[in-house]
């Protein structure tokens, strides 16, 4: 028993580490490969754009989205607005009123509401593709704040007639608001600033991120057009599209501001959402790429970026099942574990990741020393979220199907710390109060076998228990937190 569980162990740390090498090619290949990208035709007469802003019940940021997009740089007769609202609250009449409002100014906009939410985000874009008068269609969502030149900055590209989709670089507004979004933002940062930049420059697919971006009307029809069958609509659209032979442009140097999650709940909601999403998205085309007329070395990158949320799911099985037995059943012996397997281990498996978001600064910021002091914070969150994204991707492999849950924006109580963010009941984690206990129930596991591990002077396993600890107490109590203080306020109300 004692060897199947130290085989159990060592083999998923062996597996976590591959993902791990994984990312120290792309933070290498992005530092190497990166150059911006100037369009290589121009549009002579600029062509009709469609900018679409799916929006559900988005009462706090709603009219800053479309006053902003109202203001964008362009052409006022080449620029048509749809406000794609499935909304069930008050958001439909705010809308309403602002689009007469505008309409009565010249402004070519439209509001769209549908009475229900078929296909969710997918379902409201295709609905809307009869309607669309541009060749060309720009999606934001609702927490988005382009800038006025975003368009400008981006269309030509376009004017090369093989390219299919444009995607800007996500910046935060609220990078600064708490511990929480500044964990978020170093690890978004690294997606934007390392993995989309590796994979577009390196010939690689990469994936549209469901906003700040421009689509070729043609390069959606052709690939099939928006579908539901996944929740991230956005990922299957643009494996398919580029399965069609259409190419991608990812623009690093043009920003679009965004708002970061604030609460635990919501981002664990979304980041439940990205997981199962992508793995949908993998048991749908990952044959269909492996068959498709395209170099070996694409269908190996694909298979990386499809798969890597496993890793969430092989963290969770080996911290529930292996890693504590492993510990305890080498005692003593564990320092020579320690030393030549263990830590070699943990150190791609875990601080590869590292390296990676702090590369990511590193290349964005040119600097990386004053960001040192969030990596115990990033590595407590990678583990707290194990629970919820090994879930979901065990939910996306048994092919149970959920809705699509969006991720709450609250506006300027989001940005301005002197506000305090509005919880809505309507806004629950798509995780079980039961997740979050066991999150609770893990960290106070953990942390008794930290206190065993002092007591019995287990120094080398120490570091690997306290990282457990504090992410799975971190996760469940901050989530338990804002169920209790969404109680309090409902009864207060």
């Amino acid at each position: 028993m004692a060897s199947l569980i130290l085989a159990g162990h060592f083999g998923l740390l062996l597996l976590l580490c591959f993902y791990g090498a994984h990312r120290l090619y792309l933070a290498r290949m992005a530092k190497r490969l990166y150059k911006p990208l100037t369009p290589k035709y121009h549009f002579d007469d600029l062509p009709v754009v469609t900018v679409q802003l799916p929006v559900f019940n988005e009462k706090f940021v709603v009219e800053r989205l479309i006053k902003t997009v109202t203001e964008l740089d362009y052409p006022t007769d080449k620029l048509q607005i749809q406000v794609l609202d499935d909304s069930t609250d008050e958001t439909r009449d705010l809308i309403a009123s602002q689009v007469a409002s505008y309409k009565q100014q010249g402004i070519w906009i439209d509001h769209i509401h549908r009475v229900d939410r078929r296909g969710f985000k997918a379902g409201a874009l295709a609905d809307a593709m009869p309607l669309v008068a541009g060749d060309f269609i720009a999606i934001f969502d609702a927490d988005f704040m382009p800038s006025r030149d975003l368009l400008m900055k981006s269309i030509h590209h376009l004017a090369d007639p093989e390219i299919g989709m444009v995607q800007t670089r996500w910046d935060h507004l609220n990078r600064d608001f708490s511990l929480l979004t500044k964990a978020q933002a170093i690890m978004l940062d690294a997606h934007f600033v390392i993995e989309q930049v590796a994979r577009n420059q390196s010939g690689a697919f990469f994936n549209f991120n469901g906003t700040a971006g421009i689509w070729r009307k043609a390069a959606i029809l052709d690939a099939g057009g928006w579908q539901a069958d996944t929740i991230t609509e956005d990922l299957d659209l643009s494996y398919r599209a580029q399965l069609k032979g259409w190419k991608f442009q990812y623009l690093r140097d043009v920003g679009c501001p965004s708002e970061l999650p604030v609460n635990m709940n919501a981002f664990k909601s979304q980041q439940h959402r990205w997981a199962k999403g992508a793995i949908e998205v993998m048991k749908k085309l990952l044959i269909t790429i492996w068959k498709a007329p395209i170099t070996r070395g694409q269908k190996i990158e694909a298979s990386l970026h499809l798969t890597s949320n496993l890793s969430y799911m092989l963290m969770l099985v080996d911290s529930l099942f292996f890693l504590l037995p492993s510990i305890f059943i080498t005692g003593q012996d564990r320092l020579g574990l320690a030393l030549w397997i263990d830590l070699p281990l943990f150190a791609l498996a875990t601080l590869s990741h590292l390296y990676f978001f702090m590369m990511g600064q590193k290349l964005f910021f040119g600097r990386v020393a004053d960001k040192l002091i969030y990596i115990p914070l990033l590595m407590a969150i990678a583990i707290g979220l194990s629970i919820n994204n090994g879930r979901a991707v065990l939910e996306a492999l048994f092919g149970h199907r959920s809705a699509f849950i969006r991720t709450p924006k609250l506006g300027d109580a989001a940005i301005n710390k002197s506000l305090k963010p509005q919880r809505q009941s309507a806004y629950a984690s798509v995780i079980s109060r039961w997740g979050d206990m066991i999150e609770l129930a893990l960290g106070i596991f953990y942390a008794s076998f930290l206190a065993a591990a002092v007591y019995h002077e287990l120094w080398m396993v120490i570091p690997f228990l306290t990282i457990f600890t504090a992410g799975f107490f971190f996760a469940g109590t901050e989530s338990i937190k804002e169920r209790l203080s969404d109680r309090i306020r409902l009864k207060r109300t």
